[in-house]
C-alpha cells in the first residue's frame, strides 16, 4: 500500500517563499474576484457581457492616466498634473480636429501632453523642486488654461471621424478604446521590462544615489519618465473626447484620484522601484470594477468618494518601502 510521504520543511519553506514574492500581485486579484461576487450577488445584471464592455470602455482612459503616473512614480516622483494634462490634451485635440483632420488632432493632443512633460521634468531637474510641488503648480496653470482656451464650456466638432473610430470595433467584440489601452499596456510593460529605458527608471526608483554612481544619467531620465508620462495623458485626452464627442473642460478632473488609487493598488510603491505596468493593469480593473459595482447597485456618490479614500490609505500602507524611510512624515 503507497503512502504519500509528509510534505518536507524545504517545501513548506518554497511554498512560503512563493506566497511572500507574489503577495503583492496575488492581493489585486483575490481582491477583483471577492468584488465581482459580492456585485454580482448584489445585482445579476453586474456580471453580464454588456456590463463587463461598460466597465471596459469606463476604464480604458483611466488605464492610460494609471499607467503616465506609474512610469513617474516608478523613479520615486509623483505627477499630480495627470488630470488637468487630460484636459488640455482633450480641448486642443477638439479644437484641431475640424481644420487639420483627425490626424493631426491626435499628433496635437499628444503632442501638447508631451510638452507639458518636457517642462514638469525640466522644472524638476533645474529647480531642484520636488516633483509634488512642480506637478501641483502645473495642475492649476494647465486647469486655467483649458478653460481660458475653451471658455469654460464644452467645444464641440463636425468631424466625427475618430469619435467614430474609437467606438467602432476592429476586432469583434472589443471596442477599439479597450483595445488601444491594452496594447499601450503591452507595449509599456514590454518597455519597463526589456529596454534601458525601464531599467534606468527601476534603478533610479531603488535608489537614485546609488544608480548615478553606477552610470546611469539619472537627470535625463527623470525627464523621458516625465515626457512618457504626458505623451500618455495625452492619448488618453484624444480618446476621451472621441469618446464623448466634444473637448470639456472637466475632462479629467477625476483622473488624479482614481489613477492614483489604482496605482498603490495594484503594487506600484510610491517611494518608488517596485511594481510597474503589469501591476497597473490589476489595480485599474480593481478600481473600474469597484466604482461600477457601486453604481449598478446605487451607492451615493459621497459614499464612493469614502470609499475611493480609503482604498487608497491601504493600498499606501500595504506597498509602501519603510526601508527607504527613517522618519514618517
Amino acid at each position: 500500500m503507497s503512502t504519500t510521504a509528509p510534505p518536507t520543511a524545504a517545501g513548506v519553506m518554497n511554498g512560503q517563499s512563493f506566497l511572500a514574492r507574489h503577495a503583492v500581485s496575488l492581493y489585486p486579484l483575490l481582491v477583483i474576484l471577492a468584488l465581482v461576487a459580492f456585485f454580482a450577488v448584489q445585482n445579476p445584471y453586474f456580471a453580464t457581457f454588456d456590463n463587463a464592455m461598460n466597465i471596459g470602455r469606463q476604464s480604458s482612459v483611466l488605464l492610460l492616466v494609471a499607467l503616465a503616473g506609474t512610469m513617474v512614480i516608478m523613479i520615486g516622483s509623483i505627477d499630480l498634473s495627470v488630470g488637468s494634462i487630460v484636459t488640455l490634451s482633450g480641448i486642443v485635440t477638439a479644437l484641431a480636429i475640424d481644420p487639420f483632420g483627425p490626424g493631426i488632432a491626435i499628433a496635437a493632443g499628444v503632442g501638447a501632453g508631451i510638452a507639458v512633460g518636457l517642462i514638469n521634468g525640466l522644472t524638476l531637474i533645474a529647480l531642484k523642486v520636488p516633483s509634488f510641488l512642480v506637478t501641483l503648480g502645473m495642475l492649476s496653470v494647465l486647469s486655467g488654461i483649458a478653460n481660458m482656451i475653451c471658455g469654460g464650456s464644452s467645444i464641440m466638432f463636425m468631424d466625427q471621424g475618430l469619435t467614430t473610430f474609437v467606438n467602432s470595433e476592429l476586432v469583434p467584440g472589443l471596442p477599439n478604446i479597450i483595445l488601444i489601452a491594452l496594447l499601450t499596456a503591452a507595449l509599456l510593460s514590454f518597455v519597463a521590462f526589456k529596454t534601458v529605458l525601464g531599467r534606468y527608471l527601476y534603478a533610479i526608483g531603488g535608489g537614485e544615489v546609488v544608480a548615478a554612481n553606477t552610470g546611469v544619467p539619472v537627470n535625463r531620465y527623470k525627464v523621458y519618465a516625465f515626457m512618457l508620462s504626458g505623451g500618455l495623458c495625452g492619448l488618453a485626452g484624444v480618446l476621451l473626447t472621441a469618446q464623448v464627442g466634444a473637448g470639456t473642460p472637466a475632462a479629467g478632473a477625476n483622473m488624479l484620484l482614481d489613477s492614483i488609487a489604482a496605482i498603490v493598488m495594484g503594487g506600484t510603491a510610491l517611494s518608488g522601484g517596485i511594481g510597474g505596468p503589469q501591476r497597473t493593469i490589476l489595480g485599474v480593473l480593481v478600481i473600474a470594477i469597484l466604482s461600477n459595482g457601486m453604481d449598478v447597485t446605487e451607492v451615493s456618490s459621497f459614499t464612493q468618494e469614502i470609499v475611493k479614500g480609503l482604498v487608497i490609505i491601504l493600498a499606501v500602507a500595504s506597498t509602501i518601502d519603510r526601508k527607504k524611510y527613517l522618519f514618517i512624515k
